[in-house]
Order: structure tokens, then sequence, then C-alpha cells
């Protein structure tokens, strides 16, 4: 069944020039673009690191990794879906073809998963504050939930749009049926949220009832404040869209979750492992090693054989306080201006 582009995409390409809707909607691409293409990068090397480093492989750092994983297939779905529908070579929002109705449904699964897996995110904090419990076996109960149910929930959309509203590229959202959808995804904002303010009461009362002065004051006031943080990843944001009628506040909506939510990948690949201190000390430690394996190879090829017990051990030395010079200067200039103030 053929449809106009206006139908089928929701735009007019001739007002597209002219019409202050075609200007914010080619404003809202290029911004959501650019925050796709940001986190994509930060997340693969966010994924890279977590995954090389064994030290960093726990339940915690698991479930990280998945989430980096939900989202870095979410900013390829969105490419895919961009370029199958709007792509120049290939009008398939004028005549729709069953790839762009796949690129489609990848997205919907995409975002379904991100979501999913950002309420194991929730879920597993809650537990970890709440019970104090962190069996690694429950780690597959997450993957069964965050994978297996979006995957089921895009099915059934799948064959619904297929047997009833099979017009189009999917692509728009006034289909009753974009609820298959859009009910769970609601169900985890409200639930993360639950959680999250949850959270935020035991992390109070614990700071109030603990010593002022103690280690755990200490320990439950650091986590209070890391939570804050992670207002975004609980959903705090998307609490306030999440029952709005599409129809109210369109563009508001628009440039809110797809120009803004688009660097929500970046903000969790910093958050969750460029800031993170067990991640910052292993590699500091790889790079000192690495300092020192280049300093040692690069000595042993310019000594003569006769000198080469003598030369590893001075080149170890040597390398150790070329890896610690900075430091070491870093840490005076620090207790030097500490002395003077």
């Amino acid at each position: 069944m053929l449809q106009s582009y206006s139908d089928a995409c929701g735009v007019d390409p001739s007002n597209m020039e002219y019409d202050v809707k075609g200007t914010i909607l080619k404003a809202v691409k290029i911004s959501y673009t650019v925050g796709h293409s940001l986190s994509l990068l930060s997340l693969i090397v966010a994924l890279t690191i977590l995954c090389l480093f064994r030290k960093l492989h726990c339940t915690r750092n698991y479930i990280h990794m998945n989430l980096f994983a939900s989202f870095i297939m979410k900013a390829i779905a969105v490419f895919i879906r961009d370029v199958t529908l709007f792509g120049t070579d290939s009008p398939q929002c004028i005549l729709p073809t069953p790839s762009c109705k796949a690129a489609v449904a990848f997205l919907q699964f995409s975002i379904t998963a991100n979501f999913f897996w950002l309420l194991a995110e929730g879920m597993y904090l809650h537990t970890l504050i709440v019970v104090f419990f962190t069996e690694r076996k429950y780690f597959w109960w997450y993957i069964v939930m965050a994978w297996g149910t979006p995957l089921l929930i895009t099915i059934g959309w799948t064959l619904a749009m297929l047997h009833y509203s099979n017009t189009g590229c999917w692509e728009s959202i006034a289909s009753p049926y974009f609820w298959i959808i859009k009910a769970p995804i609601s169900m985890t904002i409200l639930v993360n949220f639950i959680l999250f303010i949850s959270i935020i009461q035991i992390l109070i009362q614990k700071v109030y009832s603990s010593d002022s002065r103690g280690r755990e004051y200490r320990q439950y006031l650091r986590l209070a404040k890391s939570t804050l943080l992670l207002i975004p990843l609980f959903g705090a944001n998307y609490i306030v869209f999440a029952f709005v009628p599409d129809h109210l506040n369109i563009y508001f909506r628009m440039v809110f979750d797809l120009a803004l939510g688009s660097f929500q990948g970046l903000i969790v690949a910093i958050l969750y492992c460029f800031l993170n201190g067990e991640v910052q000390l292993e590699l500091g430690r790889k790079w000192r090693r690495w300092c020192t394996q280049w300093y040692l190879a690069t000595n042993s090829r310019s000594c003569p054989p006769s000198l080469e017990s003598h030369s590893m051990k001075e080149a170890t030395q040597l390398s150790i306080v070329s890896c610690y010079n900075s430091q070491i200067h870093a840490a005076n200039n620090g207790q030097a201006d500490f002395t003077i103030a």
C-alpha cells in the first residue's frame, strides 16, 4: 500500500526549506546525530576498557557493560533508521519496503532494551543498598529480563503491525498498537523512579543514623551524592513526559527526548567508566607497566651484551623514576602550596 511522503514520514518536503517546522526538525536531527556519535565512540571505549581488565570483572560492571551495549545498539539503530528512511538514494518513506520496517523494528527493540537495562541498574543498586546481597547467579535473571522481555515485546508489536496496521514504515507513533511498546517502557520509567526515591530515602536515613565521624557515615554520604548524579538513569527526567499525550508540546518533547537524550550514553560512559576510581587505578597500573616495559626494551637494544645484567637493573630504576617523576613533582608542588597557605 503506497503512501505519500508526509503520511509515511510525518514531514512535508514541499515546506521543509521554508517552514519553521522543517527548520526545527533539521536542527533536532543534527543535534541527535552529534549526540549519538559522541555517545557511540565513548561507549565503545568504555566497553573495551571494562572487557580488557580482568580485575574489573564483577556483577556490577557486567551490568554496566550490558547497559553500554544497549546504548551502543540504540545509537547504531538510529543511524540505520535514518539512512534507511531518509537516505537520498532510497526513498523508503514513499515506497515502504521490508528493510525500512526491519530498521524501525530494530530501533524499537534497542530503545526497549535500553530502558530495561536502566531498570536493571536501578534494581541492582536498590538490592545492594537494602539487602546487601550480590550473588552472581542473579545476574542471569537480569540478562533474561533486560534482553528477553524487550525481544518478546518487539515480536508482539511486529506481528500486530503486520496483521492490523501494515502501512508505511511503522514510524508513526499514532498507531494504537504502539502502546505494546510504550506501556512496558512507561512501566520501567515509573518503577525506576520509585526505586530512585526509595534509595534516596534509605541513604538519608542511614546517613543520619550513623556516626557523623565514622567510616560508615562517609560511605553512605558518598553513595547519596553519587546517586543524585544518576537522576537521568533512573528516569526522573522522563517521568514528566511518560504519561503526557503525544500531541501536546510535541516540539519540546522532540528536543528533550531526541536532542538531549542522545547524549545520555556519553554521560553514562563518563559516570560509570571514565570517572570510576577502579578504572582509573587499573589504567594507571597498565600505563606504568607499559612505560617500564618500553623503557627496558629500548635500553636492552642499545646496550652491549656484557652490560645486559647491569643495564636491566639500571633501566628498571630509571624507568620507575621516569614514570613517577611527574607524580612526585606534582606532589611536591602540592605540599609547597599547602605549606605556603
